[in-house]
């Protein structure tokens, strides 16, 4: 059937006119890759062309679009193409109030919601804002839509409450979760594979592994609910959090048998949980057949693979997997390198991990964000504070790959600024800081009190301190304020 819906896809993209756009849009909106920018730039430029495009390509896009987190490229195609008059059904409505949640807010998304025809407010709708209400951990506002859910007597399934669980588990709340399935199963709701593994979950979360098992064992009975590889997963990750590992490994053989359709997430689970079970033989043996089963491994399983590998303390073994994986794949992936660099730096080759550094950037995989940080946890733990800051410049420059910006954590600008403050370093504090500024809209008072603070140490003065205070809308403690007359000497 899937290959049938693709074939008829196909042949309606090649039998189109000319006023339409001459390949898949999801095509085109991914030519250049799936970064931010570039999906945002190929976007534009088919918004800009006029072309048309089928219905079933808009919400194909939408689909991998919402799938590879590109929310705001998503929102504006849905948006668009409702204002040349593409209808929207009320699943298309649910997906767009998702849609803004994700890039405008919650209260974009309650507009949205509250401004739907009365036709359009049906579970599907209702859900989603429950969802987003989920999400956003707003316990409050979730429970009260749920109850209303109920009272407009919509035909709800199992999928609002299991939002309302997973954001209780989310929350640090699961005593709570055993009262929504007793509500499940006094209004006849039938429960799905996700809900008992919420429950078991929950259960787990109290340490309670018989509740988990008898749980497990109430699914395997309900004849309308058939575990599949996920439930089994689920379990031997319980199992294996609480250091039941002969019970874990169990679990993991069924959850083997249960993948018949050889699902390329199941066999990544296995090799992720048998790491965590410290059974390296198992590693490798599901990994050749994960192999066998995807002879043209995507980089994801690598970086899978490797990361486990790293964890077991089998370098050896991730050096030749990586050297697999370089010597073959098409597109070279810095975070597959990330975990290698990682492990380097952790048992102190910075020479080998500045090396692999520079090979994956002539291989065209510029570090990112995240290889930035491990450099800056080394130096950091070597008292290497110029290279520190380096890297700390060279990540805020680069951000995140989604687009959003990227600032150390406080605990890191804090240990900076004392060692700047302790050392009487002005010109390092006062570059740091400049860094900094690259990445957030304001440093804060703590900032400036340590800056203030190291001028203070130094005996150095800044006629301009006063004015960068007011600039920054600034309020310093008593104690500054002194230190501040001696500082700002005009």
């Amino acid at each position: 059937m899937a290959f049938m819906n693709q074939f008829r896809e196909t042949k309606s993209v090649a039998k189109r006119s000319k006023k339409y756009l001459e390949e898949a849009l999801y095509k085109r909106l991914f030519k250049d890759g799936s970064s931010e920018v570039s999906v945002r730039r190929q976007l534009n430029q088919f918004l800009k062309s006029r072309k048309r495009v089928y219905k079933w390509e808009v919400g194909h896009s939408l689909k991998i679009l919402r799938q590879r987190k590109r929310f705001y490229p998503a929102l504006k195609l849905s948006e668009t193409m409702a204002e040349r008059g593409m209808n929207k059904t009320v699943s298309d409505h649910a997906i767009h109030l998702d849609l803004i949640a994700k890039s405008r807010g919650i209260a974009a998304a309650e507009a949205y919601f509250i401004a739907l025809p009365e036709t359009s407010k049906n579970h599907l709708t209702y859900g989603a804002l429950l969802n987003c209400y989920c999400k956003e951990l707003m316990i409050e506002k979730a429970e009260a839509l749920l109850e209303k859910m109920n009272e407009l007597k919509l035909g709800l399934t199992s999928m609002p409450y299991n939002s309302l669980m997973t954001l209780y588990t989310k929350t640090g709340l699961p005593e709570k979760i055993p009262a929504i399935i007793q509500e499940m199963k006094t209004s006849d709701i039938m429960p799905d594979s996700y809900t008992y593994n919420v429950w078991m979950r929950a259960l787990a979360a109290v340490s309670d592994i018989s509740g988990v098992e008898r749980v497990f064992d109430e699914m395997k009975r309900d004849g309308r609910v058939t575990g599949d590889w996920t439930t089994y997963s689920n379990l031997a990750s319980i199992y294996v959090d609480l250091g039941l590992f002969e019970k874990a490994e169990k679990a993991l053989k069924e959850l083997e048998k249960k993948n018949s359709c050889r699902d390329l997430s199941a066999f990544q689970f296995l090799i992720t949980l048998y790491g965590r079970t410290g059974n390296l033989l198992e590693v490798y043996r599901v990994w050749r057949s994960l192999r066998l089963a995807f002879p043209k491994t995507v980089n994801i399983s690598y970086l899978n693979m490797i990361r486990v590998l790293v964890n077991l303390k089998d370098l050896p073994g991730a050096e030749k997997c990586f050297r697999e994986w370089e010597s073959g794949c098409s597109t070279y992936d810095i975070r597959v390198a990330n975990v290698l660099i990682g492990a380097y730096t952790k048992e102190g080759s910075l020479e080998k991990a500045e090396g692999l550094k520079e090979r994956a950037r002539r291989r065209g995989a510029k570090p990112n964000a995240k290889t930035w940080e491990i450099f800056l946890d080394y130096y950091l733990k070597k008292e290497e504070i110029k290279s520190a800051v380096d890297c700390i410049e060279n990540a805020i420059s680069t951000g995140r790959g989604d687009g959003s910006k990227w600032v150390p954590s406080p605990d890191i600008t804090r240990n900076l600024m004392r060692y700047f403050e302790q050392n009487k370093d002005v010109d390092g504090a006062e570059g740091f800081v400049g860094i900094l500024k690259k990445g957030v809209d304001e440093v804060g008072t703590e900032m400036f009190e340590s800056l203030i603070r190291t001028y203070a140490a130094a005996g150095r003065t800044s006629p301009v301190m006063r004015r960068r205070l007011k600039m920054e809308s600034v309020e310093l403690s008593e104690e500054c304020k002194k230190l501040v007359d001696l500082v700002c000497v005009e």
